[in-house]
């Protein structure tokens, strides 16, 4: 291609981004979202967007470390600067291969962000990103470099320049802009700074050794020891301030051989698997753990059935009552709060709204029960996935020193859910079975996401990633550590690659390094996930338990399930026994209490001992017959009704043991009848005391029938559950971003067409402004002689565009007219025109 027929290079990043296509301007609005809330009306606002501070700095926290090095090399090199320079800079002398290899995908990340512009022979990185990255006294360059020869030296005195130039070797100068040339090719010359240092005193290098890598100042005396003056004299250090110098960027590139960073990481570092196990294995234990899950949130929502904790005024749990639920399930409290947030997520619980708010179960909790156990575990783990509620704040402190607190404010964390895909989608990336070690992948997240600045004092996403490993354990979507086969179909990843020779060698426990190409787990629209979960609980139906019919029944008053039961027989158990221990098989005690509590529910004698009957494997023991019978026979024996309250029973002699028993003193009985004491406490509190002197008591209503007590679900009404809250915007649909391309594609092309001079106004993406009668004669004559013009236009809802228009007819105060903006014909009216200018004879 001829020198005239190359197309110029851009001297904007507005020119730059005007040369992409739709498909590159796609990319960069996918990428930098930012841009596009709300759409720019032409290229030249979406350049001014693209270079704002916050824009430019969310950009650059969302680049990987290789590219983000990339960008800090050239903030340090020349501007512009060629590809050569770049390559010098980030591969070294010695041309690092991997470096090589990488930088054209890392530059073009860059190019693509619009972060850099212009051809390999002008790479100028956007000015903000390189007042962010570039080295300066109050914010150290990441690379360790400080400033130029140039830079340092702008306030020195003419004199002192050329006494350093004469020092150095080099002929004196007329002025100091040519002496500090001088000095810089000096230093850039790689043979004549070697003969220079070769002439240094050992203990002078060993100044320039501690400060090469940075950081490059140093503090001297007024008076600096004979290693530290001879390399003041001949500017290999030159002073920024009083008492303080610096190693020039020039000198700090020779040293390093031409190094910008220490060490470059061209390569992500690869996960390593800790530990191999047989894939049946992760997937029974996978499975294990989300029984578990299910059983652990029913048993919260059980405990909570009749109401739970009361709602802090701040909102949330208080710290007794997180302590109180911890104890009910039998977990530790940062467990328990994990799971109270996850019943909150998944629209279990809410607050009820009542004047005295408390936690209870939802409407949709009563749904979930009746769903079967895969589809009840894929409600949970599709809530957990995109949630940005984070439980494993709670018990910390937030910005104004308060306690964060299970179910309140102050927990959302915007980058939670990507943390938390991208750790599931390295473990897919993992051979089947392998276990990845813990800290090879937060080294993998911290080279994805680098930490810059007082980001490294709070390393948030460490702390996620270590979260949502021990939070996929704890669902039952790992196993063992390693990502199970339902887990993997939730996430929508492809099939697992398959195990090295070195894996299918190695026992459990073994230190694999795996290296293999990260696999791309696929972010899923609502519609994907619901399909991806449906074929996760397909995979995890087999390897769970069918729930049972029956229980075994022991002559100690026990019954033990050895597995998960039905709901109505466990429903009926929960009520007749209390639970003694859990696990594999759960252990149910029946005492005098729990029989009481079945028969206060309105069971019989006879009804109890049909259904052990009818549901025990073995024979009924004849001590829990006994203990029935014993129990339904006093049960009822005494009445207690309101009076304040009374006692009434047929046998006067058991009145009679109850006014001589000294631990009824407190309830202030006294006889009213031979049959009939009458109480100074409530009748609630006598049921209890009279329950604690071993009678078996019942209430009875106004009628003289026995109150059947129930227990009471109290239901909030219907909840929706929690928002996550995102991470900046949204990423724009293809419809939107077609519809915003074209939008742009039309601004741009209003705002550059060519106007005849004088007619347009001075300010570039000003609106044109003529009166009424010039705008109706303008677009008239254009009807007659089919010329093109270039309108301002102010829609209904005040928006002001521009556009260029081929006036077709005007009639009725309203103007049809050829949109090229808009590719199509369209009526304006005219009184929402702000102006006319006519468009240049080359317009075309």
């Amino acid at each position: 291609m001829s020198t005239e027929d190359r197309p110029a290079a851009p001297r904007s990043l507005a020119e730059a981004l005007r040369g992409r296509d739709d498909v590159s301007l796609g990319a960069l609005l996918r990428s930098r979202p930012d841009l596009i809330t709300p759409v720019p009306t032409d290229l030249t606002q979406l350049a001014t967007r693209a270079g704002t501070r916050a824009s430019v700095v969310r950009a650059l926290e969302r680049l990987d470390r290789f590219t983000l090095q990339t960008a800090e090399a050239l903030a340090v090199a020349a501007d512009p600067a060629t590809y050569d320079e770049l390559l010098g800079l980030m591969a070294g002398d010695d041309a690092d291969p991997a470096v090589v290899q990488a930088l054209p995908h890392a530059l073009g990340v860059l190019r693509e962000q619009a972060l850099v512009w212009g051809g390999d022979d002008r790479l100028r990185l956007v000015r903000t990103a390189r007042e962010l990255l570039a080295p300066s006294p109050q914010h150290p360059s990441p690379t360790g470099l400080g400033p130029t020869v140039q830079e340092a030296t702008a306030g020195m005195s003419p004199g002192r320049i050329q006494e350093i130039v004469t020092a150095a070797g080099l002929p004196s100068t007329h002025d100091s802009v040519s002496a500090v040339t001088s000095l810089t090719g000096l230093f850039t010359d790689r043979r004549r700074m070697a003969a220079l240092l070769a002439k240094a005193p050992a203990d002078s290098l060993d100044v320039l050794e501690r400060l090469v890598w940075g950081p490059p100042y140093g503090q001297v005396t007024a008076d600096p020891a004979p290693r530290l003056r001879w390399l003041l004299d001949r500017g290999l250090l030159l002073p920024t301030a009083p008492g303080t110098v610096v190693l020039p960027r020039e000198v700090a590139l020779h040293l390093r051989r031409g190094l910008a960073h220490q060490t470059p990481e061209p390569v992500p570092p690869a996960v390593e698997a800790a530990a191999v196990h047989r894939p049946q294995v992760v997937d029974s234990t996978a499975a294990g753990q989300a029984y578990t899950a299910l059983a652990t949130v029913e048993e919260l929502l059980k405990d909570w059935d009749e109401g739970g904790p009361a709602v802090l005024r701040a909102g949330g749990l208080s710290v007794r009552d997180l302590k109180r639920t911890a104890v009910a399930l039998d977990v530790p409290e940062p467990v328990a709060a994990f799971w109270v947030e996850l019943a909150y997520a998944a629209g279990l619980i809410a607050p009820d709204g009542e004047a005295d708010e408390r936690y209870a179960a939802t409407p949709a909790y009563d749904e979930w029960l009746e769903l079967p156990a895969p589809e009840r575990w894929s409600r949970l783990v599709t809530a957990w996935l995109p949630a940005t509620r984070t439980p494993g704040l709670v018990g910390g402190r937030d910005a104004k020193d308060r306690t964060l607190s299970a179910l309140g404010p102050g927990l959302d964390r915007s980058a939670a859910p990507e943390v938390r895909h991208r750790v599931l989608a390295l473990l897919a990336g993992l051979p089947e079975g392998a276990a990845p070690a813990a800290e090879s992948v937060l080294a993998r997240l911290r080279w994805e996401r680098p930490l810059r600045g007082a980001q490294r004092e709070d390393d948030l996403r460490s702390r996620l990633a270590e979260w949502a490993l021990s939070e996929a354990e704890r669902l039952g979507v790992t196993g063992r550590g390693a990502l199970s086969a339902h887990g993997r179909a939730l996430l929508g990843a492809p099939a697992a690659p398959a195990k090295s020779p070195e894996a299918e060698s190695s026992g459990p426990g073994d230190k694999l390094p795996v290296h293999h190409r990260p696999t791309q787990v696929p972010t899923l629209s609502p519609a994907e996930q619901d399909v991806a979960s449906a074929a996760a609980a397909r995979l995890l139906t087999p390897l769970l338990p069918e729930p049972l019919d029956h229980v075994l029944l022991q002559a100690d008053l026990t019954a033990v399930a050895p597995g998960p039961l039905r709901r109505p027989l466990a429903g009926m158990l929960g009520v007749l026994a209390d639970v003694e221990s859990k696990g594999g098989a759960t252990v149910y005690r029946f005492t005098p209490g729990s029989v009481r509590r079945a028969l206060d529910a309105g069971q019989s004698a006879s009804d109890l001992h049909a259904f052990l009957a009818a549901h025990s494997r073995t024979p009924v023991p004849q001590p829990l017959t006994y203990l029935i019978d014993d129990v339904a026979r006093r049960h009822g024996h005494l009445r207690v009704g309101a009076a304040s309250a009374y006692v009434r029973c047929d046998d006067d002699a058991v009145l009679n043991e109850i006014l001589a028993d000294k631990r009824g003193a407190g309830l202030g009985l006294r006889r009213l009848a031979p049959t009939v004491l009458a109480a100074q406490t409530d009748p609630a509190g006598l049921l209890e005391g009279l329950r604690a002197m071993g009678f078996a008591p019942a209430a009875e209503s106004a009628e003289g029938d026995v109150l059947i007590t129930r227990a009471h679900a109290h239901r909030t009404p219907p909840r929706t559950a929690p928002e996550p809250v995102p991470e900046g915007p949204p990423v724009p649909d293809d419809t939107l971003l077609a519809a915003a391309l074209r939008a742009i594609r039309a601004g741009d092309l209003a705002s550059t067409t060519p106007r005849k001079p004088g007619t347009a106004p001075e300010v570039n993406g000003e609106l044109p402004r003529t009166g009424s009668a010039e705008t109706l004669a303008t677009v008239q004559a254009a009807v007659l002689t089919g010329e093109a013009l270039w309108i301002g236009y102010v829609n209904a809802e005040g928006a002001a565009s521009q556009r260029v228009i081929a006036p077709i007819r005007v009639e009725g105060g309203f103007v049809t007219a050829y949109d090229h903006t808009a590719d199509e014909v369209r009526t304006y009216p005219l009184h929402r025109i702000t102006g006319v200018a006519e468009l240049a004879d080359d317009a075309g």
